[in-house]
């Protein structure tokens, strides 16, 4: 304690004798401004005199205060151009220091010598000077900024090998700008900011290295399983999935929607529960994204709820038939509904309040719409009867002529996806159109209405194309040829043909290294694209009718044919024993971790407690028992 008391009364005197150095200093007018140096910074004089002589011619030129520092006349001289000392001086300071490293560590440990206030500034000026950022390459010496571009074409793999050349190198090839774009480059973490990240490059890393197991378990199936159920609803109608969303229809009219993120479970109230209409309508078609869920009845009714609000109708209209087809965008709160000929397009407004923004009456009773994918000012709908497609635009008035995409007779469609800018059309030939060679795929650009490309050459019918959820360049597509099809868009030709289903293909999805797809025997099969070797399949009784994947989930539905199953009676109290016409909705999850408890299935778990006797809660022994109470060595 008396040390530190001690250290503090010398360090007061010491910058009182500093201070008053200073004031005495500054009365003096042919000193200068740095004052007169000692013995040890002989050196420092001879640049201060060349510095007095400089700032001396300049004020020949150009006059000046009386008192103005020495600082001043530096920067007027580089303002003036005069730089050519000053260079000669920062490239003696870097030799000395070069040749000399050790000098200053050996300095370091004799007494500190007296430096004014002139000199220190001096000497920090010099090394701000001397810390410019230059990268040497090879001969030369480029500026930070230069470096920085020419590192910037450069990949991960070849950034990786010029950290290793020196130092500087290392510092420029880990510059987070250049990190950031990588990963934006493969995918990762699509629209944030440089500054949310301290490292990029550590999170790109982390990233692929996540991919790399993700990829692993799906080949693997190793991954948790959950089955969605409801059972007071009844048998299973449609199901649809996006963004971590789930939603389901059953015949006994209710709509479930799950959050497969944060697993939280909502019950949405339909219209006819609110007015208690008895007997409640089944529901033909359920869709959602990530703002808005709808669903379609029997009776013709369409309601639109908002994920994020609440569990009430936020907008409901009527058809007056049986609503056939729906579809929602995903991207915009734009929902369109066909009931027989007719075509209907609803969405919010400016404000918000939800509006019909067209109602179109076709020739023909529509078989399907979709709303092409995208953000736009208005919605545009593809919609198709029979063997005609039509592309409608909600800013259409009815006295408009329809835009017709496709209309040749004696050729129905089949199946229709879209994408922004294409359509895909499967095309059914009958009669003479055999003699064509059988059942194509026909591309469309959405722009010019114009066919773009024919692919496919088949003798069954097209029942499911899939060119929105496919990778760029790709359209894979499933026949009642029980095939699975993958076609270049860019050559026209065949990549990958499999026979996957017997019953036929009912619903598939691709990307850039794995196929997986739906029977009508309720098969879900995942396939190596590449090798064309199938990797794992689940089956179920009811036909599979909804796959949805993204790099870590799966989502698959089996779906029945039959809402009200001959011989048994759906009304009985005993539910359970009609699980096996209800259907089944499933969510893989290939992200979790083996070693994790959840990672087990619950038919594995057995801790000798549960009652015994169903034949759902067969419990297996080994090796996931749990023993309860003390245990007895033998």
């Amino acid at each position: 304690m008396v040390m530190e008391e001690d250290e503090l009364s010398a360090f007061r005197e010491q910058w009182k004798q500093e201070l008053q150095k200073n004031t005495e200093t500054s009365n003096k007018d042919k000193e200068g401004y740095f004052g007169h140096p000692d013995n040890d910074s002989s050196s420092l004089y001879q640049s201060t005199s060349f510095w007095e002589k400089q700032s001396s011619s300049s004020k020949q030129t150009q006059p000046a205060p009386k008192d103005q520092p020495q600082y001043v006349s530096i920067a007027e001289g580089l303002l003036d151009g005069r730089s050519g000392p000053l260079l000669d001086r920062i490239e003696q300071e870097r030799t000395r220091r070069k040749r000399a490293p050790w000098s200053e560590a050996i300095r370091t440990d004799a007494p500190p010598s007296k430096v004014n206030k002139g000199q220190k500034l001096l000497e920090q000026f010099l090394q701000d000077l001397n810390e410019v950022n230059d990268i040497p390459f090879f001969d030369v010496e480029l500026p930070y900024e230069l470096a920085l571009k020419i590192f910037y074409f450069l990949g991960r793999t070849d950034l990786g090998r010029c950290a290793q050349v020196s130092k500087s190198w290392k510092v420029l090839a880990e510059d987070k700008v250049l990190w950031h774009r990588l990963c934006l480059e493969e995918g990762y973490h699509n629209g944030a900011s440089i500054s949310d990240s301290p490292c990029w490059k550590s999170t790109l890393r982390d990233c692929r290295n996540t991919e790399t197991v993700v990829k692993s378990n799906w080949k693997n199936r190793v991954g948790s399983i959950r089955h969605l159920q409801y059972e007071l609803g009844k048998v299973l109608c449609d199901v649809s999935s996006c963004a971590g969303l789930v939603i389901a229809g059953y015949t006994s009219g209710d709509v479930r929607l799950w959050d497969t993120l944060h697993w939280d479970k909502s019950y949405l109230h339909p219209t006819h529960s609110i007015r208690d209409e008895t007997p409640a309508p089944y529901v033909s078609h359920v869709r959602v994204n990530k703002t808005v869920a709808t669903a379609a009845y029997e009776n013709g009714c369409v309601d639109v709820w908002s994920t994020e609000t609440g569990l009430e109708p936020i907008h409901q209209h009527q058809h007056l038939q049986r609503v056939h087809a729906l579809d929602l965008s995903p991207d915009s709160p734009a929902v369109a509904s066909a009931s027989g000929p007719d075509v209907r397009v609803d969405a919010p407004d400016e404000q918000g309040y939800w509006r019909s923004q067209c109602l179109v009456h076709l020739p023909k009773p529509v078989d399907g719409v979709l709303v092409v994918p995208g953000r736009r000012d208005f919605s545009l709908v593809a919609a198709w009867a029979d063997e005609s497609v039509y592309l409608l635009d909600s800013r259409a008035n009815e006295e408009q002529e329809l835009r017709v995409v496709h209309s040749v007779y004696g050729h129905p469609v089949t199946c229709v996806d879209v994408s922004p800018s294409r359509a895909a059309l499967g095309i059914k030939s009958c009669g003479w159109g055999m003699n064509d060679g059988g059942n194509k795929i026909q591309v469309y650009s959405l722009e010019t209405s114009q066919c773009e490309l024919t692919v496919g050459n088949s003798a069954g019918d097209f029942t499911y194309v899939n060119l929105r959820d496919s990778h760029p360049h790709l359209l894979v597509c499933g026949n009642k040829d029980r095939r699975v099809r993958v076609f270049d868009l860019r050559t026209g030709s065949s990549v990958v043909s499999l026979y996957a289903h017997h019953m036929g293909v009912t619903t598939v999805q691709a990307d850039d290294w794995k196929i997986v797809s739906g029977g009508g025997e309720g098969l879900v099969s995942v396939w190596e694209m590449r090798i064309g070797a199938k990797l794992w399949e689940m089956h179920n009784r009811h036909p599979v009718r909804h796959i949805r994947f993204n790099a870590s989930t799966l989502v698959t539905a089996n779906v029945p044919d039959e809402k009200s199953p001959r011989g048994a009676c759906i009304t009985d109290d005993d539910l359970t024993a009609h699980r096996r016409y209800r259907g089944l909705i499933c969510h893989y999850d290939f992200s979790m971790d083996s070693s994790a408890p959840d990672h087990v299935l619950p038919i594995c778990r057995s801790n000798y407690t549960e009652s015994s006797g169903y034949n759902y809660n067969i419990g297996l022994a080994m090796p996931y028992d749990i023993l309860n109470g003390p245990y007895v060595g033998i």
